[in-house]
């Protein structure tokens, strides 16, 4: 089971790195733009509708990443007070009652979406460069496969879970500089109470 588990989060993390790279790619199109506009006052036509285009894919690709490194925003004030038994059931009621309909809603409607989009060839109707927006609406759905997929795999940790009383084991990847802190100090207590 782990071999799964690890397997829908290296596959998550992947895509997730993969769509990071939009940030250079916005990084260098502002500073283009901005030059442009504003040293030699001829503004680009493209830059706006890239910039939405890019932001969009790298917030809709990054959702199933932040689910399998457990990054997402919760309000734990209380959560992080229960055993984890009581955490795991949480989180897999909320899991079958609002993700599991949320991402089926992304792959169902994001796939009449795009199908229309890829059907009628659609361009951006916002702007004079009506750039084509095809292929960025096919990631609805399949955004929605991957966050339905890394849910299942979430799921299956919450079942484990329950059953051992303790979380299985992540992949790990980068770490919040907090949760690093958090560590250090404890790995400090740790040494000075063994002293």
């Amino acid at each position: 089971m782990t071999r799964f588990l690890h397997f829908i989060d290296s596959l998550s993390a992947w895509m997730g790195k993969a769509f990071a790279w939009c940030i250079v790619i916005l990084t260098f199109s502002t500073c283009y733009e901005v030059f442009v506009r504003y040293v030699l006052n001829s503004p680009t036509v493209w830059a706006f509708d890239m910039s939405v285009q890019m932001y969009g894919a790298l917030f809709m690709m990054s959702g199933a990443y932040a689910l399998s490194q457990d990054a997402h925003v919760r309000g734990d004030v209380f959560y992080r007070l229960l055993s984890k038994r009581k955490q795991a059931t949480i989180d897999l009621i909320l899991y079958i009652i609002f993700l599991a309909p949320a991402a089926a809603a992304l792959i169902y409607y994001g796939y009449g979406f795009a199908a229309d989009s890829w059907f009628y060839k659609e361009v951006s109707w916002s702007s004079p460069s009506r750039i084509q927006i095809y292929f960025f609406k096919t990631l609805i759905p399949i955004a929605g496969f991957l966050l339905l997929l890394q849910g299942i795999a979430e799921a299956i940790r919450c079942v484990i879970c329950i059953q051992t009383g303790d979380w299985p084991k992540r992949l790990h990847d980068v770490e919040e500089t907090e949760t690093m802190l958090m560590k250090e100090q404890e790995n400090l207590q740790n040494m000075e109470n063994s002293k």
